[in-house]
């Protein structure tokens, strides 16, 4: 079996920031890397789990909704997949810093009751606002 393009990248070589694939079939992915892969810092899982929420839902009732094919976390626990169309990456960096700082303005977790969730007690609200933060100050050294 071939190993998929991601697993065939050196991950001791991967930087935190924001990474663009090329495109296929019209669908563009984006790797927000929240962390240095192998480093030992990795987000919790009810914080992972928490900004799937939080940013999935900001995302998605933004003014590029139309353009947003998926968000979610990745098992290693160092980063979000954001899959679009549409979007460069110039875009994406300004969609970002505006919908991050609306996600942690939240309340409270966004589809986080037991009828909307299927692990609804896994979620750390306080713990998904200090990942995101610390990862907006990385995004607001990048350009745009």
């Amino acid at each position: 079996m071939e190993r998929i393009p991601s697993f065939q990248k050196n991950h001791d070589l991967l930087q935190v920031g924001l990474h663009m694939s090329e495109p296929k079939n019209g669908v563009t992915t984006f790797d927000l890397r929240f962390k240095k892969p192998n480093a030992g810092d990795y987000i919790t899982p009810d914080a992972l789990h928490s900004i799937e929420h939080m940013l999935a839902t900001v995302l998605r009732n933004s003014r590029d909704r139309d353009n947003i094919v998926y968000f979610g976390p990745m098992g290693c626990r160092t980063r979000f997949y954001l899959l679009t169309t549409n979007l460069d990456y110039a875009e994406v960096l300004m969609l970002l810093k505006e919908c991050i700082p609306v996600a942690i303005s939240l309340s409270e977790v966004p589809g986080a009751r037991r009828e909307e969730c299927g692990n609804y007690l896994a979620h750390d609200l306080d713990g998904a606002k200090r990942e995101l933060m610390t990862y907006l100050e990385v995004l607001r050294g990048f350009g745009a």
